[in-house]
């Protein structure tokens, strides 16, 4: 995992990248302990997989104290993966995050 990332980051970075899988390989899966809404990685995502929106009073409830003080700095909002089936794996989401919330991950098939 961990070498696909730092590949995943070196392609990214790269303006004429290409994303690396096929959709429904990868999936961007965001650490709420770290996310501070701060949306770059939204506008960078050529497929609209990420959404910043306001956590619901179920997910907050969810969070531990630290996480639930930090909603509260950040205006109540984070990252959400909206179509996690579309995301291509390219990696610009991980690189445009300046928490290091986002990681990117082989998507699990429910059997």
């Amino acid at each position: 995992m961990a070498s696909f990332q730092g590949e995943a980051l070196q392609s990214a970075s790269k303006p004429d990248s290409d994303c690396r899988f096929e959709p429904g390989v990868m999936v961007p899966v965001i650490d709420p302990m770290r996310c501070e809404a701060k949306g770059p990685c939204v506008p960078i995502c050529p497929y609209d997989v990420l959404v910043i929106r306001t956590v619901t009073p179920e997910e907050k409830a969810g969070l531990p104290w630290v996480g639930r003080f930090k909603l509260l700095v950040h205006g109540g909002k984070q990252a959400f993966v909206l179509v996690p089936e579309a995301c291509r794996g390219c990696g610009l989401c991980v690189t445009a995050c300046p928490e290091k919330a986002i990681t990117l991950q082989k998507l699990q098939l429910r059997r």
